[in-house]
């Protein structure tokens, strides 16, 4: 798909540290993401990857064993942080973008998790209603970051949502979101279709491993939200 100078590796570390019996002990773990150099939406890691990533670290106790679907994967960095913590996950981008899926694939290969072992990738087009998306089965996590970049997507997102959390009723979509116009909106959208969403706090994201969340999110506005039925 692509030669190594057409792309460059980019690490992301993922640290904590723990005080047990009057010793530090400390858990690492480490995602290469290869990210092409003249990227499109897929090929390149946005800031809100790393806002949900270090979210899903921050509670991986609760993420094992856990069915988790990514929708609009890109390159896949909260959903290998999810299948690295132990949950059994399904990746997936458009169906119509064999490239991007194939890129999701080198990612999760980099990162030593074997295809439709470790992990599966799947082709999911938004408001479309396919036998990939039909046949997923059992879904308990929905991730998705900055997959509400554009307005015409939105009600595609959530119509997909919304089918996905009425076959899985106990699931609940997190997703990361950057705010790019205060004209946006997807507040009568969630109403339409009948989805609550709460705002999680990220002010201490990543304080347990010495990290200000403003170093990750820098000069970006980006808010986690959970939705469910």
């Amino acid at each position: 798909m692509s030669d190594d100078t057409s792309q460059q590796l980019k690490k992301f570390t993922f640290s904590a540290k723990h005080n047990y019996q009057g010793q530090i002990h400390e858990e690492n773990l480490e995602i290469v993401i290869p990210e092409l150099l003249q990227a499109s939406y897929s090929f390149y890691t946005w800031p809100s990857a790393p806002i949900l990533a270090w979210f899903l670290w921050e509670h991986r106790k609760e993420l094992l064993g856990l069915h988790v679907l990514e929708i609009g994967s890109g390159t896949a960095l909260p959903g290998i942080v999810a299948a690295k913590c132990g949950a059994k996950v399904v990746l997936s981008d458009s169906a119509t973008l064999p490239k991007s899926l194939a890129h999701i694939k080198r990612c999760c290969q980099l990162n030593n998790l074997k295809v439709n072992q470790d992990i599966h990738v799947i082709g999911l087009t938004w408001g479309l209603f396919l036998n990939n998306l039909l046949s997923i089965g059992p879904i308990e996590l929905i991730l998705g970051s900055d997959c509400f970049y554009e307005p015409s997507v939105f009600e595609d997102i959530l119509v997909t949502i919304s089918y996905l959390l009425e076959a899985n009723p106990t699931a609940k979509f997190l997703c990361t979101y950057q705010e790019r116009s205060s004209d946006w909106s997807i507040e009568h959208l969630l109403s339409k279709w009948n989805l609550k969403c709460h705002i999680h706090n990220i002010t201490n994201l990543g304080q347990s491993a010495g990290i200000d969340v403003h170093d990750l999110i820098g000069d970006h506005s980006i808010h986690l939200l959970e939705i469910s039925q």
